[in-house]
């Protein structure tokens, strides 16, 4: 009889770390949770922070103000506790505990410069088995009220982020497409190396102004290349006298159906003239 006293002792030994572990620090003593309805706190520097209730496996959502988003957030406990908010702009951040009876606190900067401190209680071994599903902030200062109707001071890290890797982005292709345009010219002159003429001269110094690059012509056509702000008139000077031309325009470059001995580009008051030298002539 000796083998069913000791299965039973051991079954008592296991039930008893059971419960042991169960009602153990860090897990809820068996209470049902039950979330409070939405509430609005409002925060003023003069005041103590108001506490936010929050349990175990929930998550408590912090609304700011409509015309706000998260820039930043300073937490206390990172270690027992999960922030979740400003990886994307907007006005949300998720909380959540992770040890039972902690508390710690959360400042959180807005984009218009406001900032909240909050006290943050988990409550799952609380008599009162309600928490703070979610809570709206209202500001209770006059200052920070009126921040709310003037522009952004700060960018939120998401945004920063975001325009970086645009302007990455737009630089990129903007290289790419110079390189490109750079590697069309030179294939170009790589397979007509003699049809092409590079033998015009300008006012360097006004040609950049004015967003000019380069002149050349072949047998039958006039090139000019540019990057300009707004697309320059082309003229042609025949004895000093000159007159609008034909071209075709597209990318920055304008096609010449002729060759042109002298001329010039202008937008307003801006202008630069170009000649062919006379030894190509």
């Amino acid at each position: 009889m000796k083998p069913p006293i000791l299965i039973f002792v051991a079954c008592g030994l296991a039930l008893t770390a059971t419960t042991s572990f169960a009602s153990g620090p860090g897990a809820p003593d068996g209470k049902h949770l039950q979330p409070n309805a939405p509430r609005t706190i409002t925060v003023s520097e003069a005041d103590t922070p108001p506490v936010v209730r929050a349990a175990l496996l929930q998550s408590t959502l912090i609304l700011l103000p409509d015309q706000e988003k998260v820039a930043n957030v300073f937490a206390g406990d990172t270690v027992d506790w999960v922030f979740d908010g400003g990886h994307v702009a907007s006005r949300f951040i998720s909380i959540k505990p992770k040890l039972a009876n902690s508390t710690t606190d959360v400042h959180i900067i807005s984009d218009h410069g406001n900032e909240y401190t909050l006290q943050l209680r988990e409550v799952s071994g609380d008599d009162d088995p309600h928490f703070d599903s979610k809570i709206f902030i209202a500001p209770g200062d006059k200052a920070a009220k009126d921040r709310l109707a003037e522009l952004p001071v700060f960018v939120p890290a998401a945004e920063l982020d975001k325009v970086k890797q645009e302007a990455a982005a737009a630089q990129a292709a903007q290289a790419a497409t110079l390189k490109a345009e750079k590697s069309q010219e030179e294939a170009y002159r790589s397979q007509y190396p003699g049809s092409l003429h590079f033998d015009y001269t300008w006012d360097k110094s006004k040609g950049k102004e004015l967003g000019l690059q380069s002149i050349w012509r072949d047998d039958k056509f006039t090139y000019l290349r540019g990057q300009f702000q707004e697309t320059p008139a082309l003229y042609e000077v025949k004895d000093k006298k000159p007159s609008l031309i034909n071209f075709d325009f597209a990318n920055g470059l304008y096609t010449v159906p002729k060759q042109l001995d002298n001329g010039y580009l202008a937008i307003g008051k801006q202008k630069v003239e170009f000649h062919r030298t006379e030894e190509a002539r």
